[in-house]
């Protein structure tokens, strides 16, 4: 079972970038923007699009999101780069037969998992992600959660909604230890968000950060400050567990009756990764007993149906998957894909390539 997401500097190779004219000069390759339309003039306003024109040669329309229309298919003809984000079809091997001179995929978002095929591999293309940008709004919204958490913020204000009989902190504070100072964190796989939220906790007078991740380097965790350890123990000893596993057939439920059984009374567990790495049927049946919080983002099926207790719990915090890159935030996204673009342009090797092989174990 894979949790993490590899290093980009893990040895493995990635296709020649074109180089550039002599003299120095970066050339300016043909480019695409290949998203839905509303993620096009979120992440590309004016100073990006002023950007982009700089660096390649762009054409009309220069952005689409169905590759198979004429408008769309004449461009492809020239295109060296596609520049891609939310939205974006498959690129098969019908798309990549219309875009003789396509060298580099450039994906202005996280995962390429639903963007990429094995024609894309099969052609030697160069892709690139901005997974590494979209982690920072997920590891920034998880802290918040955890401190949230640490002093039951949420349920508080649930009941805060619901309460007028002089219901007051007086009463609630003998129930569970409200602190965010010498807490025990678990975090679930030493991906590029839990490297992250493993990093911010420093903030926290934590009495220890424990990471479950059967790949990760022992030395690089504890370097990180924290604890490789197995996922009962990191159940059994955390006050929060934050998952920030990658959905695979290895992790699917990987949380399920038998582990939330190990976690302590109390406890909170914060999923801002996939909902498919939880059994939803056990986890409703935990915290509908009062026994353990939840904080979650995602869920599996997204969006709960109507009849799910987790709506209704005051113990149980539900947000619809906004921990990711949003509004401004997203201008991370498509600048880190104009750097690989720039990248690109002078010759100089990919900052965040993807390979075949991650796709094995990346979300």
């Amino acid at each position: 079972m894979h949790l993490t997401d590899p290093s980009d500097q893990d040895g493995t190779s990635v296709p020649a970038v074109a180089t550039a004219a002599d003299g120095g000069e970066p050339r300016r390759p043909h480019a695409l923007l290949v998203m839905d339309p509303g993620t096009f003039a979120l992440l590309f306003p004016g100073p990006q699009q002023a950007r982009l024109q700089r660096l390649a040669r762009v054409g009309s329309p220069l952005c689409v999101q169905d590759l198979a229309t004429p408008e769309a298919r004449e461009r492809l003809a020239d295109v060296e780069v596609l520049v891609t984000s939310w939205g974006a079809p498959a690129l098969t091997a019908e798309v990549l037969d219309a875009a003789p001179h396509l060298r580099a995929v450039l994906h202005a978002a996280g995962s390429v998992r639903g963007l990429v095929t094995d024609a894309v591999w099969d052609r030697g293309l160069l892709v690139t992600s901005a997974a590494e940008e979209n982690a920072r709004p997920v590891a920034e919204f998880t802290l918040a959660a955890i401190v949230l958490a640490g002093k039951r913020a949420p349920w508080f204000a649930a009941t805060a909604r619901t309460r007028r009989d002089g219901w007051s902190f007086g009463q609630q504070v003998g129930h569970r230890e409200l602190t965010n100072r010498g807490r025990t964190i678990g975090v679930v796989g030493f991906s590029r968000i839990g490297r992250r939220v493993v990093e911010l906790l420093r903030v926290l007078e934590n009495d220890a950060v424990l990471v479950v991740d059967p790949v990760a380097d022992p030395a690089e965790v504890a370097a990180a400050g924290a604890e490789l350890v197995d996922l009962p123990e990191l159940l059994r000893r955390s006050d929060v567990v934050s998952l920030h596993a990658p959905s695979l057939p290895a992790t699917y439920r990987m949380i399920g009756a038998a582990e939330l059984a190990l976690l302590r009374d109390g406890a909170t567990l914060v999923n801002t990764a996939r909902g498919a790495l939880v059994d939803t049927a056990a986890l409703e049946a935990e915290c509908a007993s009062g026994r353990i919080d939840a904080v979650l983002d995602v869920t599996d099926p997204e969006p709960l149906p109507p009849g799910s207790v987790l709506h209704d719990l005051p113990n149980v915090m539900l947000t619809p998957h906004v921990a990711g890159s949003l509004g401004s935030e997203t201008r991370r996204m498509s600048d880190a894909a104009l750097d690989e673009l720039e990248r690109y342009a002078l010759g100089l090797a990919p900052l965040a390539p993807v390979t075949r092989a991650h796709l094995e174990v990346i979300a």
